[in-house]
């Protein structure tokens, strides 16, 4: 669960190419893990390729329970230290100098004190299979638990149940953010599926035969853009790195739907209560539609 394997590729045509077996599944993760590449060589993104899922390339643990940066992402980030520690050494062989005398930046090697150096992908261009070539695996110390603290706002309608939410905010201890665009992202999608589960999404079943009757979107209620009333308000806190991963990174895939589905019943069951029927809230059941909301109300 926290091993995961890379492979690191500086080419001579002026490509730095990664492969990991996490997969893009929507939550952006190649955008990151390129953003983690530049971090580490100091190259414009535009030359950096990401290779996910391929098995033809290689394998790995994948995509699975947040692991993708803390796990996948961190892998890479000592995959690439190390590559362009092997870069330096053949640098250092090209230039006749120590490693220890080659200042690095921007994909350039230069020999401190003077104008004498070569560029990373030059170095590539002098090895036999032009490229210089790191498989790397490596292994996080345990899990990272995000936390976090979501707050709804809900107004029932008495004539047919319905529930909307009309104020949502968040906020969510994350560790350190590599992309906060992607982070933000993953947060509010996630919040919005879990106000879907909270009032819409239901798997039902024919009561004789077991068949699913909700089995295709014609049916299936997912949640829409119109299920929100209201922006949401959504803070990330910073101040508590990861110590179990190099990045200091948290998974955040599950953080907004686990904060949000709770939320929102909670808010249902604190609306009923205020509103005289008490005895009614403790015994709600996902999800908790306008019919279910309506026959609450009626009794």
């Amino acid at each position: 669960m926290f091993e995961e394997r890379v492979t690191v590729e500086v080419r001579a045509d002026g490509v730095i190419e990664v492969f990991s077996a996490v997969n893009q599944m929507g939550q952006g993760i190649a955008t990151t893990l390129a953003q983690l590449v530049v971090d580490v060589f100091g190259v414009p993104i535009e030359k950096v390729r990401v290779v996910l899922g391929d098995t033809d390339r290689g394998n790995g643990f994948g995509s699975a329970g947040s692991r993708s940066l803390f796990t996948g992402g961190s892998s890479l980030h000592l995959g690439a230290e190390k590559t362009l520690d092997q870069a330096r050494q053949l640098a250092a062989s090209a230039l006749e100098a120590s490693p220890a005398d080659l200042d690095y930046a921007q994909g350039r090697f230069s020999v401190k004190g003077t104008d004498v150096g070569i560029g990373l992908f030059d170095v590539a261009g002098k090895q036999p299979e032009q490229r210089i070539f790191v498989d790397h695996t490596s292994t996080v110390a345990g899990p990272s638990w995000p936390n976090g603290c979501h707050i709804s706002e809900v107004e029932i309608d008495p004539a047919t149940g319905e529930a909307q939410v009309v104020a949502y905010a968040s906020v969510n201890d994350v560790g350190r953010v590599v992309n906060p665009m992607i982070v933000r992202g993953q947060l509010d999608g996630g919040a919005v599926q879990g106000i879907g589960q909270a009032l819409c999404e239901h798997m039902v079943y024919d009561r004789d035969s077991g068949q699913p009757v909700t089995g295709s979107l014609m049916d299936y209620a997912a949640p829409r853009a119109d299920i929100i009333a209201c922006e949401f308000v959504t803070e990330m806190n910073e101040t508590i790195p990861c110590k179990n991963n190099p990045l200091g990174v948290k998974g955040v895939g599950e953080l907004g739907t686990i904060g949000a589905a709770p939320s929102v019943v909670n808010a249902v069951a604190d609306a009923l209560s205020r509103a005289g029927f008490k005895d009614a809230a403790p015994q709600l059941q996902m999800p908790l539609t306008g019919a279910k909301l309506w026959g609450v109300l009626s009794a």
